[in-house]
């Protein structure tokens, strides 16, 4: 078992920079064309040796941006307090290296002040995320989703204003429609602090963000994409050819459930499957491989549960 403060970057973590990075819009910004989401394996009832592994091969291996959010676990804000131990523990002196997210807008914390848009749900929140990460400050804060209730004014000003006190370098925004994406990027370019980044589900499955101009709406416009779902939670790889292991996400039914796994959907499985192994692909990279060829994606996220399923993750790059 490691000792905390023996973790020791691997030296050539960057030898491959033109294909690991692209430019996020026309920002600044390189992000890796393989970002690590911490949704689900990085939480309180999940291993910490385990996720350990995970984040120290993801960095050996030129992945900078870890992608978290308010009431990732579970349990709620777990995973932000896994984050916490990893940067005491291992990635202190790689803080500058690293480029960590986190979001709010879903239900946090009970009352009427835990959830959705307001200046003050948001404003507690990332204060609260900044405490369970021990960190100063957020490289990019998202709007986790649109709230139709709440003035966009009063959101989008709280993350100005985030920015203007230096909890969080830049924002992004996350599956909110295209009429309200449109208001955002004016509103933030107004207030000089420019959107950065938008995040949606893309892949081969969902293609939404492509079919309501999204997509293209960011890649005219200079904003980033970062697609989360590319393999739909697993849908897009072989896991599901023979049927539903016991031990998937599918069998415990959550956010995969078996009424998808149609007739249809094992014949297009398995043509895809087809598909990818005449390319020399499993059907993991082949799906990745299609979400980062679309013009304006900056980078994918994946979520990974041993280091063995983030390494064929990013035989996509």
């Amino acid at each position: 078992m490691e000792l905390k403060g023996t973790y020791i970057a691997d030296k050539q973590r960057y030898q491959n920079m033109e294909k690991m990075y692209a430019r996020c819009g026309r920002s600044g910004v390189l992000l890796p064309r393989v970002s690590l989401g911490f949704w689900h394996n990085f939480g309180g009832n999940d291993s910490y040796e385990r996720s350990r592994a995970i984040t120290h091969y993801a960095f050996d291996h030129g992945i900078t941006h870890f992608d978290l959010a308010n009431n990732y676990g579970p349990p709620y804000g777990s995973a932000e307090e896994t984050m916490g131990r990893l940067i005491d523990d291992d990635f202190r002196p790689y803080r500058d290296e690293l480029f960590i997210s986190t979001k709010a807008g879903y239900d946090m914390w009970e009352g009427p002040y835990g959830n959705w848009g307001s200046r003050k749900y948001l404003m507690a929140s990332l204060d609260q995320s900044l405490r369970r990460m021990h960190l100063d400050y957020v490289d990019l804060f998202y709007s986790h989703r649109f709230d139709p209730e709440t003035p966009i004014e009063e959101t989008l000003q709280a993350m100005v204003d985030m920015v203007r006190m230096g909890k969080a370098l830049y924002v992004g925004i996350s599956k909110w429609p295209l009429e309200q994406l449109s208001l955002a990027y004016q509103y933030l370019n107004d207030h000089e602090v420019p959107l950065l980044i938008y995040q949606g589900r893309l892949n081969m499955l969902n293609q939404e963000p492509i079919e309501q101009g999204i997509l293209d709406f960011c890649h005219k416009n200079g904003v980033g994409f970062i697609a989360f779902s590319p393999l739909a939670q697993g849908l897009l790889t072989d896991r599901y050819i023979n049927g539903i292991p016991a031990d998937s996400r599918m069998a415990k039914g959550k956010f995969l459930t078996a009424d998808r796994l149609t007739p249809e959907m094992k014949d297009y499985l398995n043509r895809l499957k087809k598909e990818s192994e005449a390319q020399g692909h499993d059907m993991a990279e082949h799906a990745l491989r299609w979400v980062l060829s679309q013009q304006g994606v900056t980078s994918v996220l994946v979520g990974a549960s041993s280091v063995e399923q983030l390494k064929r993750n990013l035989q996509c790059i």
